[in-house]
């Protein structure tokens, strides 16, 4: 466990400041500790006064926790005025941590939270990464706010190369449905990432959540790209839970202990985050011909062979779950889908395919590759496994529903939904389930991680027979 100090201003209601970062901290996994610079009285609706501590006796708390304390990651938050800037600078040059930079200036409900923006830029120059807000990314640079993504992206470049640091370009105080996120450099965007946009008025500290989470993260994995991703996803995760919450009566907290407390179910909130994959399986053009009877032979035969030399791969991926797994009952079920596999499905696909061998597409290989990889533990392998169930058991039912006496591949159609598959699909997700409650907050990204991907790879399995006609009519 990392031990992460916060450096930030107090919120007695709970949502933002320190005590949001310890919440956070904690939540992904670190040890947290605190240096406070500054007293508020706040509330949801708002800041009514705020008293600075004085400089010295800020410089005393962090000298007092430096002497004793192994430091792996800084937060640093809200710090009031030029005194207390001082004095953290100063103290700076005595450690060697990374520095997580939140430059906390106007509070969400307008309240302005530092009286000297200026006094800031020694201290930027001392961040990894700074993780300033839209309006708080153009005061830095003396500026009038972005009011489109690729502004936002260059006004962070240009702050990363003023400071030599990187840069967090947020996007969620734009218009749209999505909220964009990128980690930019001197030289450009690093990685970009986006959620949908959750509409809740309970948002409040959701910048000192997501700053402490990243350097938490950080503080363990050293790939700041990584660290991004898990703590977005975290902090999404908390703002759709936010509304479980009931804490004051004008912008709330987001949920930070969503993943220990929280009525959400995360299978839900993994089969939400994959809506977009979903819908887009129903518009590929060998779902729809395949449904309504027009899919050429030629195509089938295709997806069929690649099918057979996944399923080959997937029933020792299922084996090595079962070698894997925890308690009898699971082994059992690993080791008989497998078996099903080698006995029912693979048979199936030679009584239609014709004689002769064929190749592992890139999609294919794509595909077993990333679950190959997925083994670093049972709880991340049986993630990556699980879209094979439930996608194709959601998809299956729509083509069974298309399935009637004259069509073409009525045989076919007839195996995608069977109540023995829906028990099967839902024991996988009871058991995914399972194992997320039993792990910490990093093999719990892991696994959504590899929830997705494998959703993505199902996505481009199906539509692999398109990509083969086209590369072929080409050649």
């Amino acid at each position: 466990m990392k031990n992460i100090l916060s450096i930030a201003g107090s919120d007695p209601s709970g949502g933002a400041g320190i005590q949001a970062d310890l919440k956070a901290i904690a939540a992904n996994g670190g040890y947290g500790m605190c240096v406070i610079t500054a007293l508020t009285a706040q509330n949801t609706q708002g800041v009514s006064a705020v008293q600075a501590i004085e400089g010295q006796f800020v410089l005393a708390q962090l000298e007092a926790v430096s002497a004793d304390v192994q430091i792996d990651a800084i937060k640093i938050g809200m710090l009031a005025n030029t005194q207390v800037i001082l004095a953290v600078n100063d103290w700076l040059d005595t450690v060697d941590a990374p520095v997580v930079l939140d430059p906390v200036m106007v509070a969400t409900s307008g309240d302005r939270l530092l009286d000297d923006e200026a006094a800031l830029d020694s201290l930027l120059d001392r961040a990894s990464v700074i993780t300033p807000n839209l309006l708080e990314l153009a005061s830095l640079l003396r500026e009038p706010a972005a009011t489109q993504w690729s502004e936002v992206l260059e006004q962070a470049q240009r702050l990363a190369a003023k400071h030599d640091a990187l840069v967090l370009a947020k996007g969620g105080h734009l218009d749209g449905e999505v909220c964009p996120d990128a980690l930019v450099s001197a030289q450009g965007v690093l990685a970009e990432f986006s959620n949908p946009r959750h509409h809740t008025k309970n948002t409040h500290g959701t910048g000192c959540t997501l700053s402490s989470a990243l350097a938490t993260i950080y503080a363990s994995s050293q790939d700041w790209v990584s660290a991004l991703e898990q703590a977005k996803a975290y902090l999404f995760r908390a703002i759709v839970a936010a509304d479980e919450l009931h804490v004051g009566s004008g912008h709330g907290p987001v949920n930070h202990f969503v993943d220990f407390f929280s009525a959400i179910d995360p299978m839900d909130q993994w089969w939400q985050q994959i809506q977009g994959l979903r819908d887009s399986i129903d518009n590929l053009e060998f779902i729809n011909q395949l449904a309504d009877g027009t899919l050429k032979a030629a195509d089938f035969e295709y997806y069929l062979a690649q099918d057979a030399l996944y399923l080959q791969r997937y029933a020792q991926v299922l084996a090595e779950a079962s070698a894997l797994a925890p308690d009898l009952e699971a082994q059992r079920f690993w080791a008989h889908s497998a078996s099903e596999i080698l006995e029912g499905e693979l048979q199936l696909h030679r009584s239609y395919l014709v004689e002769g061998s064929a190749n592992p597409s890139a999609t294919t290989l794509n595909y077993v590759n990333h679950l190959a990889a997925s083994k670093q533990s049972y709880a991340e392998l049986i993630a990556a496994i699980l879209p094979c169930y439930w996608l194709y058991q959601d998809i299956g039912k729509r083509l069974a529903s298309a399935n009637h006496e004259d069509h073409p591949y009525k045989q076919w159609l007839g195996t995608y939904a069977s109540d023995e598959f829906d028990l099967a699909t839902e024991r996988a997700i009871n058991m995914v389930r399972s194992a997320w409650k039993l792990a910490d907050p990093g093999v719990r990204e892991r696994m959504r991680l590899a929830f997705v991907r494998s959703a993505e790879h199902e996505v481009a399995f199906f539509d692999q027979a398109r990509l083969n006609r086209v590369e072929f009519s080409t050649v």
